[in-house]
Order: structure tokens, then C-alpha cells, then sequence
């Protein structure tokens, strides 16, 4: 999201919650891009994202290979024999 600097003043704290929750802002100053709002990662939140990453890598080097499934069927095992969600 590109908005201007004066009209970002009058939006500062919904801008700098979104920019935390991830959103890409950026302010310009007469229509160009001067500067973007990123969050502050702190150490602690660096340690857990790569805590979780390496928890999924781990999965995905034991899932088992289904060579033989084809993509109508590969959620299959997703669904009971009623075909609710399992």
C-alpha cells in the first residue's frame, strides 16, 4: 500500500498496526516512494519463526511419498467415507 506523507499523519496508528501485521506501506512525498513502515523483529520472534520452520522441515522430510496418487485423488485422505472433513 503506497499512501502520501501528509495523508499517513492523520493515519499514522492504523498504518504502523498493519505494517506489524505484515502489510507492506509505503509513504511517498509528491508520488514518489520516500520511505516503507517495517516492523521491529525482535531476536526472541527470529528464534521462533526458526524454531517453526525447522518443526516443518522435519515433517516434510518424514512424509511418506505417494507416488502412485494422482492430483483428483491426493485429498482423499482428507475426507471420511460420509465425505465430511476427518
Amino acid at each position: 500500500m503506497q499512501i502520501s506523507v501528509s495523508l499517513a499523519k492523520a493515519h499514522l496508528t492504523d498504518l504502523v498496526r498493519r505494517a506489524q501485521s505484515g502489510d507492506d506501506i509505503i509513504l511517498t512525498r509528491r508520488g514518489e516512494p520516500a520511505v516503507r513502515l517495517v516492523p521491529i523483529v525482535t531476536e526472541s520472534v527470529r528464534a521462533e519463526r526458526r524454531r517453526v520452520l525447522e518443526l516443518f522441515r522435519g515433517c516434510a522430510k518424514n512424509a511418506p511419498v505417494f507416488d502412485d496418487v494422482d492430483a483428483a485423488r491426493s485429498a482423499d485422505c482428507l475426507y471420511g467415507d460420509d465425505g465430511l472433513p476427518g
